[in-house]
């Protein structure tokens, strides 16, 4: 099976429904959608499901201000993993105390970002020490200051369906 066997068609309805609940999922309804595209609420509800069967939305999640609860340090730590291997450790990363997130990035040797939050340099340091007995190799570690998100244009009503 292809990559291309994987994609699930979609209409204008599924986008107005992707696009919506990007800007706010949590207070987004299900009926405000349906008024502004004009079909039932309950129409709109199946589609969400199955989005959600087909894996096209794949969860929500919260923004939360780590410092604002106590956690200082949000960090970014860049690692490098043999191509072979880094999906397989990209995902055990994902189970370290204090991962919150991990890209798996496809070029270049800063190939699998790991995203963490701790309350000080020693929660840093054994994340560090964990990811390092995983065989990631860390190269760089970035504080992050704020993160800045927007809705992806290309599942805006007023776009084309894709060709």
């Amino acid at each position: 099976m292809s990559d291309r066997d994987d994609i699930v068609e979609l209409d204008a309805l599924d986008r107005h429904i992707i696009y919506r609940l990007q800007h706010d999922a949590r207070n987004t309804s299900a009926s405000a959608i349906a008024e502004e595209m004009d079909v039932a609420a309950s129409t709109v509800r199946n589609r969400i499901n199955r989005l959600e069967d087909r894996d096209v939305i794949k969860g929500y999640y919260l923004d939360i201000d780590y410092e604002r609860t106590g956690f200082q340090l949000h960090t970014l730590i860049i690692c490098n993993a043999d191509i072979p291997e880094r999906e397989e450790l990209a995902s055990q990363a994902l189970e370290i105390e204090g991962v919150v997130a991990v890209q798996e990035v496809m070029t270049g040797n800063e190939n699998v970002h790991v995203e963490v939050v701790g309350s000080d340099g020693d929660d840093l340091s054994r994340i560090g020490r964990e990811l390092d007995a995983l065989g990631l190799d860390v190269l760089d570690e970035d504080l992050i200051r704020n993160e800045y998100v927007h809705p992806y244009e290309g599942f805006a009503p007023d776009r084309d369906s894709p060709q």
